[in-house]
């Protein structure tokens, strides 16, 4: 598998430090809100990437953080009228929510700052005992200028930083350019002891520290999205090498942003779009559809335009789906035929097509479009005539390529109640349609239609599926 490293601007192949395990770490959200569609893209990506890293066999260890202590969730708390942590613990319960509706797995783990409070404080002593990082009136300060490798992922310069970084003057520190590791408590902010007074982690030191505390001094991959490449990995680059004396991380990777019409998402645009906001229109797994159709590297533009025709899309899959699941479920066991032997062997060239896509620096949008040919071939190949060996080895496929991405999830997923109560129906309409009840049978139809059921008659019976 090759991967594009942001730290050498180029496509490399994949070589873990352990033969198959990954360590990899993914920057969480600051949990004070619902997280917006920019979060959701590498959340989506990555944990993407994570599950096509387990189809291949690897054992993946998954990190990622949440920070629960923040200047944003001090503000929320006081909006709320609740404590910190009571905006923390409910933020990340939503957040699981918003992300179990992305199709998003759990990390192995997804460690919190305030849980790591101790070893932050350890890192930054070490630092500072290391000549790299000096305390100022309770604050604490990396050393930049210290570490001459800066600016290597962003790929600028100290003299390039300096002139173009828009820096608050502060007389505590000794550079411009140094930044914050620890913060002195202010009234009214939750603080911890610390052997420089009351206070609180900086925002960058947290990923160094539970990165290094979960997955060692070095790891395969850290990823998030493109704008946190400079300031905050710039500087969980320079204070883990600094303070371990090792690369921090052997491949980086980045997402690009999430343009809303043209124009890049943001808050003073208005432009701005939670997940829950979104899930209220569309359904979830056709977002994480939509946010895998584009190359992860490449901007994605998100309207209702686009989210239709990745709608038309993503039925055109669930449809053969479908229809291949009714077919084989009105067939007897049995082997294929001459003929079905002759093309079989297609279904596997779909697969290796989906493989060379994905082991292209996790091409998802090649990896879908091996996906729709295979679900033509469905469409073309699979009839009432067809074997069950044959029909089951098309669909088999379909589960596992599908799978992987985890998008156009079996049709199983439905629930036994609504299925029991939609064949009673169905069976009440094909009753009505016999005693020539047409009036029962329309009525029926519109039920099943209020309930989000489609039904369509065919020679084998009815078919149906939640709309």
């Amino acid at each position: 598998m090759k991967i594009y490293n942001t730290m050498t601007r180029k496509k490399e192949e994949f070589i873990p430090l352990q033969p198959g395990k990954v360590k990899m770490y993914v920057c969480g959200p600051t949990v004070y809100n619902f997280i917006h569609l920019g979060n959701a893209r590498p959340f989506t990506v990555f944990d993407t990437l994570r599950r096509y890293f387990e189809y291949r066999g690897y054992d993946v260890t998954y990190i990622q953080n949440f920070t629960d202590v923040d200047d944003k969730i001090i503000k929320r708390s006081s909006e709320e009228g609740i404590s910190p942590e009571e905006v923390s613990e409910k933020y990340i319960k939503e957040y699981f929510t918003d992300c179990d509706g992305l199709g998003i797995k759990r990390a192995t783990v997804h460690p919190q700052v305030t849980d790591n409070i101790n070893q932050i404080i350890e890192f930054i002593q070490s630092l500072i005992d290391k000549g790299y990082a000096y305390e100022s009136d309770g604050d604490v300060f990396f050393k930049t200028r210290l570490f001459k490798e800066y600016g290597k992922l962003s790929h600028q310069n100290i003299e390039e930083l300096e002139l173009g970084a828009r820096i608050e003057v502060d007389e505590r520190k000794e550079d411009a350019l140094d930044f914050v590791l620890w913060k002195a408590r202010k009234e009214g902010e939750p603080g911890w002891s610390s052997p420089w007074g009351e206070g609180r982690p900086g925002w960058h030191i947290e990923c160094s520290v539970m990165s290094k505390r979960y997955l060692g001094e070095t790891i395969d991959i850290h990823a998030g999205g493109q704008d946190l490449q400079f300031p905050h990995h710039e500087n969980e680059i320079a204070q883990s090498e600094c303070n371990s004396g090792h690369e921090f991380a052997r491949y980086w990777m980045h997402n690009g942003y999430i343009n809303v019409d043209g124009e890049k998402m943001s808050k003073s645009l208005g432009n701005f779009f939670t997940v829950r906001d979104i899930s209220k229109v569309y359904d979830l797994g056709l977002v994480r559809f939509f946010l895998l159709s584009t190359h992860y590297r490449n901007p994605v533009n998100f309207s209702d335009t686009v989210l239709e025709q990745s709608k038309s899309g993503l039925e055109r899959l669930t449809n053969a789906r479908d229809n291949a699941e009714f077919i084989l479920s009105n067939l007897k066991e049995g082997n294929m035929s001459d003929e079905e032997k002759k093309i079989a062997p297609s279904i596997d060239d779909y697969k290796k097509q989906f493989i060379e896509a994905m082991d292209d620096d996790l091409n998802t949008a090649d990896a879908i479009s091996a996906i729709f040919e295979l679900a033509k071939f469905m469409n073309s190949n699979i009839s009432d005539s067809s074997s069950y060996e044959f029909v089951k080895k098309a669909l088999d496929m379909f589960y596992e390529l599908t799978g992987v991405l985890n998008i156009a999830a079996k049709s199983d997923d439905i629930d036994d109640e609504l299925t029991k109560k939609v064949e009673e129906l169905i069976e009440k309409r094909a009753q009505a349609k016999k005693d020539k009840n047409f009036e029962l049978a329309d009525q029926i139809r519109e039920e099943l239609t209020e309930m989000g059921i489609s039904i369509e008659d065919t020679r084998q019976g009815v078919k149906w599926k939640k709309i």
